[in-house]
């Protein structure tokens, strides 16, 4: 190889000795480069139909095989200092700016992209590097769609490589001398190599103007040169201040071409997750690296249509910032390319925090937070005009679906539901926005009742506690629902005196439904004073009275089915809360501890004022309440469990739970039953028609129908949650044969 780089040289050279002065041959490749600049009237031949790049090529080669050769390792050789001293890339970096020939700045980017990767000695400390460097750079990402993008971010590539295998560059990539100066002026070491300090002192010789080299008397100076240029060719320091490897980046992210983009982002990940603190701190404080990031996601999110339907943005949740197309399979809607790019750099902004140095994370998490959240989102959300509520909340559930950062993810926990943990009370003046959610969950629109319920159900599902501990926990601290002083039920009929009951009436009563008291078993209650999780089963199977039964008729899902999903939605459940410390059981009532009125919270409120209302809302809405009330009673917290699961807990004066709001619907339904003809018939076909097993006919009193339908799967679905919370091995679960009918 090295004998092929000799004859080369010997060549280019037009030697005949076998050994080739190295730096005569890099001069006369340089000359070359400079003679058809002065030679040249032809501006239209593109530049790789020039020797340009050719010659370009043997001086790469040149450095490198010098290099190769040096026997003290870490100097620099004749012609590195002839490159750093007459401050060839500066030269090179004007005319790649110039565009002379055509195609010269792709020429100029592969030029300097090999020298900084194969060249080993340390370059960019020099001013004379990282001065032209910085000046190409803005050339770099500012025009979408740019011949020379492959080019560009190949550059970005070896300058994040180099950052992150020697952070203290950072400074000298994005300010250069200014930074220099700055550590000088304050005593600061700069950290530049012994071999390296000479150069850099020279290079500082030299005031701020791209130098040209002077090779021998030939007048190839910078007058030479520019006298050959184009007008446009003019000084790089008049361009931006603010364009730099950070920009140049972001510009390349918004490539049309998926590899480009692709590898920009990747590049920016290398560059946010540099190990040095200084140079972590140095990339918040002095560059634009956050700002722009949470700019650029602004900017997309506003370039979405004002209107997308839930279902078109659900069906692009899942989407990846390294795949931010839209599946071609999923069908095609307006604004589909817009949404599937903002979820996208939204998804790339969350694996930039979770990959980023902490102080790098903190500022981004802060930027998206304040730009993003607050004032670019909220607005959306308490805006008066039902198409953005609906449109702003299922972006926010499809964001919160993508969201896996930790610290993104209790940024928006709070920009949601506030950082109150005081137990709520029914006329507290609540965090702003989570008002204005909860509201939402109750909205004359269903739709957006809805997609609201369906964000507080994605809320449930992430990996943070102060979500349960804001939306019910703190309510149930100190369990102010059990009725102070009384005592465990002795029997089970004790416990279904149901004429004292402020939730049931006479009618009720007179209506048709009573308790099945007589072939029921009397709750066994364990050591720590718990029903039995048999009981518990029953007790949810045997609400819905047989009457408003129909799964039997039909070979369908089952209990025992309800039974394997849940069990696999409690074991990821408990999985997710495992390490978050709960108890194992309900803490003790504190007999010294002040009564204090039990409010259930406004998201439990909400909750229950639609479940108590389940008869006569639509079917998709129903199914949505009672899917968050699931997902809340998988909880295994013991405070959750007793009260969203224990039928047979005394609650206070007042009080209300989810088994006592049930009740209550099975009274009403007993009473309307009666003023519907054919209902047993109704309900069955009903049945059919929501499993597709009958032509979906308009009914009268099907919204009552399909109410029902729901309830009767909802307590199934209770009674499964509640059975798989309990282990075989716990003492707490009797497992003794029930009567015919139970479980």
């Amino acid at each position: 190889m090295l004998s092929r780089l000799g004859a080369l040289l010997q060549e280019a050279v037009g030697a005949r000795e076998p050994s080739i002065d190295l730096l005569q041959a890099f001069v006369e490749h340089w000359k070359g480069i400079t003679h058809y600049y002065i030679e040249s009237t032809d501006e239209n031949t593109p530049a790789k139909k020039t020797d340009i790049p050719w010659r370009l090529k043997q001086m790469l080669d040149i450095l490198v095989y010098e290099e190769q050769q040096q026997v003290a390792v870490g100097e620099a050789g004749p012609c590195l200092e002839y490159l750093l001293q007459h401050k060839i890339l500066e030269t090179l970096c004007t005319l790649g700016k110039a565009e002379f020939p055509p195609g010269m700045r792709q020429q100029v980017f592969q030029f300097f992209s090999k020298v900084l990767a194969q060249v080993q000695h340390p370059l960019l400390h020099y001013l004379s590097v990282h001065r032209p460097v910085q000046k190409l750079l803005r050339l770099s990402g500012t025009a979408p769609g740019s011949v020379t993008e492959k080019e560009e971010v190949q550059l970005t590539t070896v300058l994040c490589s180099k950052i992150q295998q020697d952070p203290e560059l950072l400074a000298y990539i994005l300010e250069g001398k200014k930074i220099v100066g700055r550590k000088k002026a304050c005593g600061e070491p700069t950290a530049l190599p012994k071999d390296t300090a000479s150069h850099r002192d020279k290079d500082c010789s030299h005031d701020g103007a791209p130098a040209r080299p002077q090779l021998d008397g030939e007048p190839c100076g910078a007058q030479a040169l520019n006298s050959h240029m184009p007008a446009e060719t003019e000084q790089l320091d008049g361009g931006t201040a603010e364009s730099n490897l950070i920009t140049s980046l972001l510009g390349l992210c918004q490539s049309k071409k998926s590899r480009v983009a692709l590898k920009a982002q990747e590049n920016l990940l290398l560059l946010v997750s540099v190990a040095s603190p200084a140079a972590a701190t140095y990339l918040v404080q002095s560059s634009p690296c956050c700002p722009a990031i949470v700019q650029h996601l602004c900017q997309l999110y506003r370039s979405m249509p004002v209107f997308l339907d839930p279902a078109d943005i659900a069906a692009l949740e899942g989407i990846s910032w390294r795949l931010p197309s839209a599946p071609s399979d999923e069908a095609s809607f307006p604004g589909k390319e817009a949404l599937a790019a903002f979820l996208g750099w939204f998804d790339y902004c969350d694996h930039l925090i979770t990959e980023a140095h902490t102080v790098v994370a903190d500022a981004l998490v802060k930027a998206v937070a304040e730009k993003f959240f607050v004032e670019t989102l909220q607005p959306q959300l308490l805006h008066v005009s039902e198409q953005s509520i609906l449109t702003s909340t299922a972006l926010l559930t499809a964001m919160l679906h993508q969201l896996r950062s930790p610290a993104l993810l209790r940024e928006a926990a709070a920009f949601l539901l506030g950082t109150d943990r005081q137990p709520e009370a029914p006329r507290d003046n609540p965090h702003a926005l989570y008002a204005h959610l909860i509201g939402h969950c109750d909205h004359l629109s269903d739709e957006i009742s809805i997609a609201t319920l369906r964000l507080f159900e994605e809320l449930l599902q992430k990996p943070h506690e102060g979500i349960i501990r804001s939306l019910v926990l703190r309510n149930l601290e100190g369990r102010p629902y059990v009725a102070w002083g009384s005592p465990e039920p002795e029997s089970y009929e004790d416990t279904l005196d149901l004429e004292e009951d402020p939730y049931f009436t006479d009618s009720f009563l007179d209506s048709g439904f009573q308790p099945r008291a007589k072939p029921r078993l009397a709750p066994a209650t364990s050591y720590d004073g718990k029903t039995a999780v048999t009981e518990i089963v029953n007790s949810f199977l045997c609400l819905v009275p047989e009457e408003a039964k129909t799964s039997a008729f039909l070979e369908e899902t089952g209990y025992d089915t309800y039974v394997h999903d849940a069990y696999g939605l409690f074991q990821e459940c408990s999985s997710r809360v495992a390490s978050w410390g709960w108890p194992l059981t309900p803490t003790p009532l504190d007999p010294h501890e002040p009564e204090r009125p039990f409010f259930e919270g406004h998201f439990l409120r909400v909750l229950f004022d639609r479940m108590s209302r389940i008869l006569d809302q639509p079917y998709s809405l129903n199914l949505q309440v009672t899917s968050v009330l699931s997902r809340l009673a998988l909880f295994p917290h013991p405070h959750i469990h007793e009260y969203l699961l224990d039928p047979y807990i005394s609650l206070a004066p007042g009080c209300r739970s989810l088994f006592s709001v049930l009740v209550r619907v099975i009274g009403d339904l007993m009473q309307r039953i009666q003023r519907v003809p054919q209902f047993p018939g109704k309900l069955l076909l009903v049945r059919k028609q929501l499993t597709g097993q009958a032509p979906g006919e308009q009914l009268d009193h099907q919204t009552l129908l399909q109410g029902v339908v729901v309830l009767e799967e909802f307590c199934k679905e209770l009674a499964a949650i509640a059975f798989v919370k309990f282990p075989p091995h716990d003492p707490r679960q009797n497992l003794s044969p029930a009567p015919e009918g139970q479980v």
